[in-house]
């Protein structure tokens, strides 16, 4: 994409993408964690590069009330060699599009073909009440900031460009990472909603999926650890839209932190084959890759031996 240019048409923009986008297509399993917040930023570099070492494919985090999220990349690309590092996602709340642009490309310049800039709008709350912004029709705020994004000068010598894929769960919004990105990265789906992305997206686009995953407990810890984990998300209006759109009962499954069955839809939980098994049904509707979120004992903890224990099996998929 030169200078100044307009956003490319649908299908064209993926060549300078590639070598990311291909690493994600071969080594098809990664992780999703939110737990690096947990440690002193010093303390991440060892814990990005061991798990490098364990051979995942890719490292995905969030962004909230933690670390920027485009530094925390910067941390972790440091401290790896080959491991793809995505956004998962970068709020379009949290900067500006010119800045976001920039930011983008440093990176990539710094870890060529390493990096996938994942987008997201958050959600009405979290801008609102958080960050004092006025949250737009989500569908129509992106599209803006990819306007502005592809627009805004930057004029380093870093004249290269990152995968861009959105984090999108409704069928306006596929259509758009469909059109002006290289793919999609839902979060919190089932692989029936990743047969629908797939078929919305068609052939070409990156597919990254997330999939949360309790690794070796018994039933009743478990559901405990599910349901924590659900109990915001089942507040978010983003979400429980597209669990309707899925058959969910309002009424019955998203009571906050869930109904059994929509925690069994959306939390894997078992021993290591159980999560392969999840993440190749994921696969198999379609998927390019997908990052396994283990869900530790409590909130903000960070499960280093489960992701040990987990990794032979996911080199499997």
């Amino acid at each position: 994409m030169t200078l100044g240019a307009a956003p490319p048409p649908a299908g064209l923009g993926h060549d300078p993408w590639v070598t990311a986008v291909e690493k994600l297509r071969t080594r098809r399993a990664g992780l999703w964690t939110g737990a690096l917040e947990a440690l002193p930023a010093p303390a991440v570099p060892e814990v990005a590069a061991e798990l490098e070492e364990l051979g995942y494919g890719s490292l995905w985090f969030g962004e909230a009330y933690g670390r920027d999220s485009l530094i925390q990349a910067q941390l972790l690309l440091g401290a790896t060699s080959s491991m793809v590092i995505g956004t998962g996602i970068a709020t379009i709340y949290a900067r500006g599009p010119m800045a976001m642009n920039a930011g983008a490309r440093t990176l990539e310049a710094l870890a060529p073909g390493r990096f996938l800039l994942g987008l997201g709008v958050s959600h009405q709350p979290l801008v609102e009440r958080d960050r004092g912004q006025a949250y737009l029709p989500p569908l129509r705020a992106m599209r803006q900031y990819l306007d502005a994004m592809a627009a805004a000068p930057f004029l380093a010598a870093d004249q290269v460009v990152p995968p861009i894929v959105l984090a999108a769960l409704g069928p306006k919004m596929l259509e758009l990472a469909r059109d002006r990105t290289a793919g999609a990265h839902p979060y919190l789906v089932t692989p029936q909603h990743t047969r629908t992305a797939r078929a919305a997206l068609g052939e070409g686009p990156l597919l990254v999926v997330e999939q949360a995953a309790v690794l070796g407990q018994d039933r009743a810890e478990s559901l405990r650890r599910a349901h924590e984990h659900l109990n915001i998300y089942t507040g978010l209006p983003n979400y429980r839209n597209n669990w309707l759109r899925e058959g969910f009962d309002e009424a019955t499954d998203l009571v906050r932190g869930g109904s059994e069955k929509l925690a069994d839809a959306l939390v894997v939980m078992g021993d290591e084959q159980a999560i392969l098994a999840r993440v190749r049904e994921h696969l198999d509707a379609g998927a390019d890759h997908v990052v396994v979120q283990v869900l530790a004992d409590r909130l903000g903890s960070v499960p280093r031996e489960d992701w040990r224990a987990l990794a032979p099996a996911l080199r499997e998929a």
